[in-house]
């Protein structure tokens, strides 16, 4: 009786194994196979990490122990309100577009408006869970002559927090649509280069709501939003700004009809704020549409910086203001948005308030694997 039962347990042990390994080679005992032999694993079963068939060493499962960790923590929702995709692999394709505006406010004279061309640049990415590479050509230089400029974004985004870091850098390439009081104020269109612009933004906020809100869902295609939610936001932001303009190239008629105590206008600081906003996850369908918008504002303390970049400074106030709103299809592994995130940035002091935004729109295109 015993042999029996001896075989009827290995003959189910086997079947068990045999599907659990979905696609490894065989079921064999992690104790008869070499240390690389999990690399094999991964590969057959499409990088499948929590497949309880795969012979981890010691280091790799600690290593899985520890993301397990942290997906549990940093990583967990409602499953009445969201859920993953089951897919860990995506393919994007992407076409990135951005501009710069700036409007000048004095309080004796007509405002100066401004902004840049539309920069375009279009790619593709390739993501495996949280690892992303890609590369964007710069269309631009296709059918104009380009812009000196460089772009850099970074974004984690897990369900408790998010943090986001953009750089930007332009030389060149404005336009200039009113002039103070020149023409009458009326709108103009005079290509102006003779300025720069270098930005730097780190964000840092938390989710409330984050086990019924899901940023990812919105933003990086990583999860389904099921049910509409919301959710408070708080966090911390620094930006650095150096902005030079100079003005003296000007034709003279427009020089006659300048607001500006100088030809020249230059501004260079580093702001420390809070951050607080309240973000929204509409669902329009389950799984298929869902549109997103996300409002912060940020106040704190702001370290001017003089012109010839030596150690004296002097203090003011740092405003900041966010908006971020993207649009959501999902077909089955099939996805497609639309987003448009914007940043705009007050300074001000007795002679001019000075606003400045960067603002971007994004087409994604993609299929999850």
């Amino acid at each position: 009786m015993g042999r029996y039962l001896s075989v009827i347990l290995t003959f189910i042990s086997s079947a068990l194994c045999a599907m659990a390994a979905e696609g490894v080679d065989s079921c064999v005992s992690c104790r008869d196979v070499g240390s690389a032999y999990w690399v094999k694993q991964l590969i057959a079963n499409r990088f499948q990490i929590h497949d309880s068939t795969v012979c981890y060493p010691k280091f790799p499962r600690f290593c899985l122990s520890v993301y397990n960790w942290g997906d549990r923590v940093f990583n967990s929702y409602d499953h009445e309100y969201v859920v993953g995709t089951g897919k860990n692999w995506k393919l994007q394709a992407k076409s990135y577009n951005w501009l710069e505006t700036s409007t000048m406010v004095f309080p004796k004279g007509s405002p100066i408006l401004m902004h840049s061309d539309l920069y375009s640049d279009a790619g593709f990415s390739l993501s495996f869970m949280a690892a992303s590479i890609g590369y964007m050509w710069n269309i631009n230089s296709i059918f104009s002559e380009p812009t000196k400029r460089r772009t850099f974004n970074f974004d984690f985004t897990c369900s408790r927090f998010s943090v986001n870091y953009q750089s930007v850098s332009s030389e060149g390439g404005m336009i200039i649509t009113r002039f103070g009081d020149y023409d009458d104020g009326r709108h103009i269109r005079y290509k102006f280069s003779d300025c720069s612009l270098d930005s730097k933004t780190l964000d840092a906020y938390y989710f409330f709501n984050h086990r019924r809100y899901s940023q990812g869902a919105a933003y990086s295609f990583s999860k389904y939003q099921l049910k509409s939610a919301g959710t408070a936001l708080v966090g911390v932001n620094f930006t650095e700004q150096k902005i030079n303009m100079d003005f003296s190239s000007l034709p003279d008629a427009m020089l006659e009809s300048s607001p500006l105590v100088s030809t020249t206008y230059r501004s260079h600081y580093r702001s420390y704020s809070a951050m607080g906003g309240y973000a929204y996850n509409w669902v329009l369908r389950p799984r298929k549409w869902l549109v997103n918008v996300t409002a912060m504002a940020a106040i704190g303390y702001k370290q001017l910086i003089d012109n010839e970049e030596v150690a004296q400074t002097s203090e003011a106030v740092a405003s900041m203001t966010r908006l971020n709103v993207s649009a959501i299809y999902n077909h089955r592994w099939l996805f497609a948005s639309l987003t448009m995130k914007g940043y705009a940035f007050l300074n001000f002091n007795s002679d001019v308030a000075h606003m400045n935004s960067i603002v971007s729109f994004m087409a994604t295109a993609g299929v999850r694997f």
